[in-house]
């Protein structure tokens, strides 16, 4: 059996369907109803990726993402009638990796939960044995084989997607990225209307590595082109 994962919905065709095309790809996986029966899951079996619904009864999908991301850094993609721009950068600035708006593409699901899967397995892999390289900007401190953040000493905890973003710009100190390129290189997929889904992986980004997150001393926008990680002279 395959990896694990699980999906949330209150709808029980919708989870049927879902269930029937991600065993046709090799994962298990687990089902839930509402955001409560998904955490209790989420406390007693390894789960690898969640898909989860917003609209459910007793615990909403994004008040049941909030739980998750305080004990876990899987993937969450989140899945939802609602396709008005404001709600996928809710659920983004919320803690998802990835928001896919119903009625979905089967073969643009799978290929999304392929993908970030593939990005938390390498990610998630912690070479312990091996002598770590690390790269050093003032403050910060990239463990480049643990994967690794640290913020003036202190592990910073990043999901998948986060820590792809910082590993980009930790390796290439001063080179500005187009959101494009970001997406294109973090998401491995084509970016359409990628500017939001990106500039909000940003945001949550600075909140957990600047002292002032509005306004940065790493992670600056250069306006009209894109991101960079600023270099700094030293540590303090």
């Amino acid at each position: 059996m395959g990896e694990r994962v699980l999906v949330v919905d209150d709808d029980r065709e919708i989870v049927k369907a879902i269930d029937i095309l991600l065993r046709k790809e090799g994962y298990e996986v687990l089902k839930a109803y509402d955001g409560l029966q998904a955490l209790d899951i989420l406390a007693r079996e390894q789960v690898r990726l969640v898909l989860i619904d917003v609209m459910m009864p007793r615990l909403d999908g994004l008040s049941a993402l909030m739980r998750i991301r305080e004990r876990a850094n899987i993937p969450v993609i989140v899945l939802s009638a609602k396709s008005e721009e404001t709600d996928k950068v809710l659920g983004l600035s919320m803690g998802a990796d990835d928001y896919v708006a119903k009625p979905y593409n089967p073969q643009e699901l799978a290929a999304r939960v392929k993908s970030h899967l593939r990005r938390f397995t390498t990610l998630g892999d912690i070479h312990t044995g091996a002598r770590a390289s690390e790269i050093r900007n003032g403050r910060l401190l990239y463990n480049t084989e643990e994967r690794t953040l640290y913020v003036d000493g202190e592990p910073v905890r990043l999901t998948a997607t986060e820590t792809k973003i910082v590993d980009l710009f930790m390796r290439n100190p001063g080179r500005v990225f187009p959101a494009e390129e970001i997406y294109r290189r973090v998401w491995e997929e084509e970016a359409f209307a990628s500017e939001n889904t990106v500039m909000v992986h940003i945001r949550r980004i600075r909140e957990k590595l600047e002292l002032n997150p509005k306004e940065p001393e790493y992670i600056k926008v250069v306006w009209g082109i894109g991101y960079k990680m600023e270099k700094q002279e030293k540590s303090n």
